[in-house]
């Protein structure tokens, strides 16, 4: 999970940096391509973001029903 992390705020950082690139550019398509780079970046950090956040709650989820299951068993589950 760390790796993702470290890649969600990688892909943040440079989202960030491509979009001041943008706006100091002075070249209009290098001003335009840095801007849809950007907005691609933040896009795919968002989607990061969600596999993340599914992630933690499908394990959130499995601990639940094994802490569920050895309730009703009377026994620990590892």
């Amino acid at each position: 999970m760390n790796d993702m992390e470290a890649q969600l705020e990688r892909l943040r950082t440079d989202a960030e940096d491509c979009a001041l690139i943008s706006k100091l550019a002075t070249n209009p398509h290098k001003r335009e391509l840095f801007a849809r780079l950007a907005d691609h970046l933040a896009v795919l950090a968002g989607e990061v973001e969600r596999a993340i956040g599914e992630r933690g709650r499908k394990r959130e989820a499995q601990g639940r029903r094994t802490a569920l299951m050895s309730k009703s068993t009377g026994r620990l589950c590892e």
